[in-house]
């Protein structure tokens, strides 16, 4: 039986991923306010579990990195929310 535990992030990992989270909604100009009251905070709580296990993590950096204006982040399991989720000044 494979160990599970192998799947799981380590602290430093966590920490990357979460801030490339962040980086990724000011990049698509989420209204992070918003964000976190949709559903009680629970979509943001999903969001959240999406990115920590997410298996785009590298592509993700590299968007950020450098293509980040130029075409969308329909690699990423959380563009739909980010999308519906757009500051008002924008």
């Amino acid at each position: 039986m494979p160990n599970s535990r192998l799947l799981w992030a380590t602290k430093e990992e966590l920490s990357q991923r979460y801030a490339l989270m962040d980086q990724m909604m000011e990049a698509q100009g989420v209204d992070v306010l918003a964000a976190i009251r949709v559903d009680g905070g629970l979509a943001f709580i999903e969001a959240r579990a999406k990115c920590r296990y997410c298996q785009h993590a590298g592509v993700c950096r590299r968007w950020l990195l450098g293509d980040g204006g130029r075409r969308a982040a329909d690699f990423c399991p959380n563009v739909a929310f980010f999308r519906s989720c757009p500051r008002l000044d924008s």
